[in-house]
């Protein structure tokens, strides 16, 4: 007898399901778990858990909801710009029911649910425009359609996303081939490859194009970054960059939206150059749990790479990654040239040195040493020996704050605005030697102690590489499978 009532409740249970009648089915759904653990028969824990998994298979998800209001939201904003006005009230009124249903059910922050409620004003305030025969001149939308001042269709959430992508515009990026330390190839390929064209276009026509993808690839921190900017000075032209968290969005549809927008938003700027950090983070290779929506975000990449339905011309597309074997097969073809930016060599390693420690920087290091330290930072990227220049230049300030004696001597800068004596940190055998610490001595008169040699090998010592050979030869067999050399 029990049996049948559950069986009952949830037949019942599933019809108001089908209808939308959420409140009443999850009472009745709380009945039946109440039956059910009034009965006292064996394995009823099985039972209660496949009850529950049959439940949630039949109340509708509060993502799809949002999915189902966005589709239905399109489609009123086509049926409004199209001036089927009581087709577009009914739309817009059950794209808002869709939306308040995913707020009352699902599992969602203040902050979404807000974004959602707005939407909701909107799509009822049009809605109720419309029956009351007076018809705005603009429609408020959710679809892709363009913006402008011709009476079309202003679409609120595109302009909020192409303001956000502006923001990732980078000014001036200040940065040229010459601050860029050795990379000789690359620096030569790319100037062929996007520099030439756009100084030089009478020379590219026909067949001779410029390339529109180049894909920059290697260990983390050897200045993949940098060449972009660098490539954008040297152009001249817009730099744009943008990683995954500019373009992902929690709502679906909106990832998609956005790298519309980015490609719109070069083409609007061109000469152009886009500069996607990370890109195997957006475009990394299919598999059997990908998403629905990554799914989508890498198919828009896909299709506007391509360029078949607008004209890319005057846009270079700039990827760059520490892992170029997770790429997408299809999005690797579209890199027209993948160029390889290996480690620093030695020579290179001993340039960089230099540049990080800065050309100002007070230290008694001499001319053959920059090589010793090259030598014993071997698989050091840049980033890598910047952080070991910042080490050796706060070892001096350590010494400072650790002395217990200080003894004066003559400033070495010439300058009639600083006192003519400092105070330098010394042995407390010294004979000049006063007992003093950091705290008791005017920072005006404190002298700054040179970096030394012995400040910097214990730098190099202190600072390891975070780079391990095991990583250089995947990057080695990519290079010869699919790559170019750019040391």
């Amino acid at each position: 007898m029990i049996s049948i009532l559950i069986f009952e409740t949830v037949g019942e249970c599933k019809v108001l399901t089908h209808f939308s009648y959420l409140e009443k089915a999850n009472a009745l759904f709380s009945l039946t778990i109440t039956h059910f653990q009034a009965t006292k028969l064996r394995r009823t824990h099985l039972l209660f858990a496949r009850l529950r998994k049959y439940y949630k298979s039949m109340t509708l998800n509060y993502m799809d909801a949002i999915e189902k209001g966005k589709q239905l939201a399109e489609r009123a904003t086509e049926a409004d710009r199209q001036r089927d006005y009581e087709t577009a009230a009914g739309l817009y009124m059950d794209a808002s029911n869709y939306f308040m249903h995913a707020m009352k059910y699902g599992a969602m922050n203040d902050a979404t649910k807000t974004t959602i409620r707005t939407k909701v004003d909107t799509y009822l305030k049009r809605a109720e425009e419309i029956r009351n025969k007076q018809p705005s001149k603009q429609a408020v939308a959710v679809s892709d359609a363009a913006q402008g001042n011709d009476g079309g269709v202003i679409d609120p959430d595109k302009k909020r996303t192409m303001q956000r992508l502006e923001q990732s515009i980078v000014d001036n990026p200040q940065v040229s081939f010459a601050n860029v330390v050795g990379l000789d190839q690359a620096k030569r390929a790319l100037r062929e490859a996007v520099i030439l064209p756009i100084k030089l276009p009478k020379l590219f026509k026909g067949q001779r194009k410029p390339f529109i993808g180049i894909l920059l690839y290697g260990p983390p921190g050897t200045g993949k970054s940098y060449l972009a900017k660098a490539i954008a000075t040297e152009c001249k032209s817009t730099f744009i960059s943008v990683t995954s968290s500019n373009l992902l969005s929690r709502w679906l549809g909106d990832s998609e939206k956005a790298v519309t927008c980015l490609f719109e938003l070069a083409r609007e700027r061109k000469p152009c150059v886009v500069f996607i950090d990370e890109v195997d983070a957006l475009c990394g290779q299919r598999n059997e749990n990908e998403s629905e929506s990554a799914r989508r975000v890498k198919n828009e990449f896909l299709v506007q790479m391509d360029g078949v339905a607008s004209d890319n011309s005057g846009v270079l597309f700039l990827g760059a990654t520490n892992m170029p074997w997770e790429l997408d097969q299809g999005m690797r073809r579209r890199f027209e040239k993948r160029i390889y930016i290996p480690l620093p060599g030695v020579n290179e390693r001993a340039a960089m040195f230099k540049t990080h420690l800065g050309v100002n920087t007070y230290h008694t290091i001499k001319e053959h040493e920059w090589m010793q330290l090259a030598q014993r930072a071997e698989h050091y990227s840049g980033a890598d020996i910047a952080v070991v220049c910042r080490e050796a230049l706060l070892r001096p300030i350590r010494r400072l704050s650790d002395a217990t004696h200080f003894k004066q001597m003559p400033n070495p800068n010439v300058d009639p605005n600083e006192p003519t004596h400092l105070w330098f940190p010394c042995s407390p055998g010294d004979a000049s030697a006063k007992s003093l610490t950091l705290d008791n001595i005017d920072p005006d008169e404190i002298g700054e102690p040179p970096v030394t040699m012995t400040d910097m090998l214990a730098a190099v010592e202190t600072q390891k590489g975070t780079v391990c050979v095991e990583e250089l030869k995947k990057y080695d067999a990519f290079t010869e499978k699919f790559g170019q050399g750019g040391s």
